[in-house]
């Protein structure tokens, strides 16, 4: 590829594996695509040439449309557990660009989503809506900026082209930015349907990818295991941390880089209920806030199953080490969650105890229907008749039992401030403005709203903005809010 156009450098290691784990695919999409929304900074790290990249030929190379400088991708197969449910899937709305390597050496996958149809589309067209489309770029963005590992969006692009869902639908491509798309999923998909030789293969080649200090370990298999079950409770405790619902953890969305991924049904969540649940699909709560930790858990226990031959050579001893790791995710998962929290009531030093008065104030916002985001706000902004329940006895007598314990570790009250303000986001993407903004968006042409929310959320810990009260505020019974996922 010419990189003095584009800026792309791509190297598609993923394709060395047996092909059994992706298809190739000839680029011959013939949109009429218009850019929608451009991420220039992230442009920027990858390298690429931002200015020909919004020219006529750099949008018709985003789109996957006929052009000199690419001329196949490839998707990618994989299985998933769907709601509990095993099923061969696949990139059935995907096509990778490819492997972009930088000036540095880092290496992303850079992927189409909507682009059209795959071998993995089954009856589905493999396109997507502008809104589906917008809404992943805003959430990914504000959860990159809320420093909780992600997939990313480089680009939106219109199609100009109707996508019939129930109703007919502006079409989009999102131009997806991750680590990795190799999922558990990837590893089920492998271990079903493919030799030990080309499964070892897999699992060698993403510890290259993305634990290369693992390569020349002993028990590598186990140690990798490890790191994996490590990253996922590293994730999913800063979900539950800032109140972030992902709303369809299937084993198909678990990334082995320990990064978000699918931003379909997700939302933030607004008054405090560990029942909540956004997702259109989940009727029986699977993926509910208050479940995430144990559908994690759930998660890995299937990855851990398709390593069972690589941990011993000995089947029950393979388990048997299996069952440690996985026992250790619950270990991790309590320590992360347990240290975010903290730190967003001002403490640092951790005493057995204060997982006892977190779990005091969770239960005063769940009682009195407090939102999440603000409660943690306005503590730390000190404004504690703003939680319009300083009447409550309770709330009275934890704040009081919260300075006891801050007077305790020799830190007041304004240090503690400090620390919080690292901690406990002043705006998030609230649910009703979200889809105000990509209604606006994409029935009216009319981005203003998502592009005042998009550079608002990239700065989410500054405390020196007076934010219109849009922006904080929230609408009371928001768990009647539902998302869908865009499909």
């Amino acid at each position: 590829m010419n990189k003095s156009k584009s800026g792309f450098n791509f190297d598609n290691t993923y394709l060395e594996l047996n092909q059994k784990m992706y298809s190739n695919i000839d680029i011959k999409n013939t949109y009429l695509p218009t850019m929608k929304v451009f991420n220039n900074e992230l442009a920027d790290i990858l390298g690429l040439n931002t200015v020909f990249l919004n020219t006529e030929e750099g949008i018709k190379l985003l789109t996957g449309s006929i052009n000199e400088e690419l001329e196949k991708g490839f998707t990618q197969s994989y299985s998933g557990h769907q709601f509990g449910h095993f099923t061969n899937l696949g990139d059935g709305r995907a096509l990778m660009l490819g492997e972009h390597v930088t000036k540095s050496g880092e290496r992303y996958d850079i992927q189409l989503k909507g682009s059209g149809s795959t071998p993995y589309s089954r009856r589905g067209d493999g396109k997507a809506t502008l809104s589906s489309m917008l809404r992943e770029f805003l959430i990914s963005e504000a959860v990159h900026y809320l420093n909780i590992p992600t997939t990313r969006s480089l680009a939106v692009l219109k199609t100009n082209e109707l996508v019939r869902r129930e109703v007919m639908h502006e079409g989009a491509i999102l131009v997806r930015v991750a680590k990795s798309h190799i999922r558990v999923g990837t590893f089920e998909y492998a271990f079903s349907n493919s030799e030990y030789s080309e499964f070892k293969k897999l699992v060698d080649y993403t510890i290259k990818r993305h634990y290369s200090d693992l390569i020349n370990e002993d028990k590598k298999y186990n140690k990798f295991l490890l790191k994996v079950i490590d990253n996922q409770a590293s994730l999913i405790a800063k979900w539950q941390s800032i109140g972030f619902i992902h709303g369809v953890m299937n084993t198909d969305n678990v990334l082995i880089s320990g990064e978000t991924i699918d931003y379909g049904p997700c939302a933030f969540m607004d008054e405090y209920n560990p029942k909540t649940v956004f997702s259109s699909i989940d009727k029986q709560g699977r993926y509910a806030y208050m479940n995430q930790p144990y559908i994690g858990s759930w998660n890995l226990a299937r990855l851990a199953e398709t390593l069972i031959p690589l941990l011993s050579e000995n089947k029950e001893e393979a388990v048997e080490i299996a069952n440690k790791a996985l026992t250790i995710y619950g270990e991790k998962y309590t320590e992360y969650w347990l240290n975010n929290m903290a730190l967003k009531i001002g403490i640092e030093k951790i005493k057995s105890e204060d997982e006892k008065l977190i779990k005091e104030l969770l239960t005063i916002m769940e009682f009195k229907s407090l939102d999440f985001t603000n409660t943690f706000r306005l503590l730390t902004l000190r404004k504690y008749a703003s939680l319009n329940v300083i009447e409550s006895s309770e709330l009275i007598e934890w704040i009081k039992k919260w300075e006891s314990r801050l007077t305790e570790q020799n830190v007041d009250i304004e240090e503690a401030v400090t620390i919080m303000k690292k901690h406990n986001p002043n705006i998030i993407p609230r649910n009703s403005l979200v889809e105000e903004a990509l209604a606006n968006a994409s029935l009216n042409n009319d981005y203003d709203l998502f592009n005042e929310m998009l550079e608002l959320l990239k700065n989410p810990f500054n405390y020196e903005i007076e934010y219109k009260n849009k922006f904080t505020s929230f609408k009371k019974n928001s768990a009647d809010y539902v998302t869908y996922c865009g499909t």
